[in-house]
């Protein structure tokens, strides 16, 4: 027991290492910081561009490898090992992905053929998938009684990783966006590298849970609402070296505070031992209650020939796909409204802002609503869908000032998606095979992502600019495109509803089966 009890304490630990680990891999939401760079030294036009950011999109969501890997070194005798294969493999990708890009960007070896850079972007963006699906399905696993919450955290500090590096950015190399290029092959893989060996696997119950959880919450919040007036005051007023060195130094600080809220809870903690519980049961084809295959045995090939796997991939196609499509033409968007660099910049740091609200929300809040009033987390999806509808239409209409509308609506609405489909997929098909059944799902971003990127707003936005531009400049420009993205978010609201009424039973017994649990302790 007292062997157990240490390996316990240490899922605190664990989740503060992932926190900061999740902080500063999210190089992908920040596209648009290098992106006019890219453009300008390697001479493509707006759709290749695309095509480029669209392999990144590939990169940063095809993780099946990842969760494949995951489960090899967490099961059985490894269950409780060290990760650091997985570590490992995500740092080295990153490293030469990002190093080639920097290269080329600064003149080092001649411009890459399109085909080899777009190799080069995958591998760069892939790499966080390794990370990310570690810390995820690890904290899962360490608190099963708050998956919502946790991944909510996870997935919300992975949002902010975006403001987080552009500080990080201002703070030493303003101006200078290729040599931020070389700080993303740097800093996630140094980082990584130095804290795989605190992120383990022990799972356990205690009564304190929630109260450490939801200090953790808070200062995610804070942290939040620290760097969204920061981005505010950075539109306003031009900022000294001194006082970037000194935002710098706060936000230090408030990233120490996870570590602080882990060693009390460490010390505290008074662990009960998980005990062996009988499978939820499952919907068949047919949408009935049935128990077999049972949920924790539930591997990938099982899970797509169920018709809920096909429902929740074709609504992350939908909602995903629109919302990234959004962010990677963030740049050119504010540039066609006449926003300048500084204001495109604090718009696409805003994003990551939204985007954390939207996915620590909608794990915290769909966790309060399963608990208190049993409605499930595909509800809490279709809302998110619907609402992004509405930002898509207000983006769309391109009046003075909606560009901030809209794109709040979006980013919170996008990132709500990224934690409620992972907890999600651990309820319908168990957590033993998370991590695969997840990443598996997520292509449905980068899928849609390519249809809505490249060959609606690309072809559009080239058409618009006339042949022979390479900018347009207008409210006609993204107009069409963003009503054809709020039609195509309209569609995953409705598939979102459909999953809803088909699981709705299925979360009853979820809430029941969590209801017994806690009288019988």
């Amino acid at each position: 027991m007292e062997s157990h009890i240490s390996k316990s304490k240490n899922r605190w630990i664990a989740t503060a290492a992932s926190i900061w680990i999740q902080a500063i891999i999210g190089a992908s939401y920040t596209f648009s910081i290098y992106s006019p760079i890219l453009k300008s030294s390697q001479s493509y036009d707006q759709s290749t561009l695309d095509t480029v950011s669209v392999f990144k999109d590939i990169g940063s969501n095809a993780g099946v490898l990842s969760g494949l890997l995951y489960t090899a070194v967490s099961s059985g005798h490894n269950r409780y090992g060290v990760p650091w294969v997985v570590h490992v493999v995500g740092a080295v990708e990153g490293f030469l992905g990002y190093f080639f890009i920097w290269l080329a960007v600064v003149g080092l070896i001649p411009p890459l053929p399109v085909p080899l850079m777009c190799v080069f972007m995958f591998l760069a963006a892939h790499s966080q998938t390794y990370f990310n699906t570690w810390n995820v399905v690890t904290c899962v696993q360490n608190f099963p009684d708050y998956s919502g919450t946790v991944v909510g955290l996870m997935k919300g500090f992975l949002g902010l990783s975006g403001a987080i590096l552009i500080q990080v950015y201002k703070a030493f190399f303003k101006g200078n966006p290729s040599t931020y290029i070389l700080m993303l092959a740097l800093l996630p893989s140094i980082v990584s590298l130095s804290l795989m060996y605190l992120v383990t696997l022990c799972p356990d119950k205690t009564s304190e849970d929630k109260n450490h959880l939801n200090a953790m919450s808070i200062v995610s919040i804070l942290l939040a609402a620290y760097l969204m007036i920061i981005l505010i005051l950075e539109d306003i007023i031009v900022f000294p070296e001194w006082a970037r060195l000194l935002t710098f130094l706060t936000l230090l600080l408030f990233l120490s505070l996870p570590l602080k809220i882990a060693s009390e809870a460490k010390n505290k903690e008074k662990p009960h031992p998980i005990e062996k519980s009988e499978p939820l049961l499952l919907y068949d084809e047919y949408g009935d209650l049935d128990d077999e295959p049972s949920q924790e045995s539930m591997n990938l090939m099982e899970a797509a020939k169920s018709l809920n796997f096909w429902l929740l991939f074709v609504t992350m196609l939908c909602g995903m796909g629109s919302g990234l499509a959004t962010i990677n033409n963030m740049s050119q968007l504010g540039q066609s409204l006449g926003y300048n660099t500084s204001k495109v910049n604090t718009l696409v740091s805003l994003w990551s802002i939204w985007n954390f609200f939207g996915r620590f929300g909608a794990g915290y809040i769909s966790d309060f609503l399963l608990r208190q009033k049993g409605l499930s987390r595909p509800f809490v999806m279709a809302i998110a869908l619907a609402a992004m509808t509405v930002g898509h239409v207000i983006i769309g209409t391109g009046f003075v000032g909606n560009l901030y509308i809209g794109t709040i609506l979006v980013g919170i609405c996008y990132g709500a998606q990224w934690s409620l489909m992972p907890t999600i997929t651990s309820e319908i098909f168990g957590v033993l095979h998370m991590g695969t059944i997840y990443n598996a799902i997520a292509i449905a971003n980068p899928l849609g992502t390519y249809v809505l990127s490249v060959w609606v707003i690309g072809h559009i936005y080239d058409k618009e600019a006339g042949e022979g531009h390479n900018s347009c400049f207008g409210v006609h420009c993204f107009m069409l495109s963003f009503f054809i993205l709020a039609f195509v978010s309209f569609m995953g609201f409705l598939v979102a509803l459909i999953l809803f009424f088909r699981t709705r039973v299925f979360y009853r017994c979820v809430v029941l089966r969590r209801l017994c649990y806690s009288l019988k302790r």
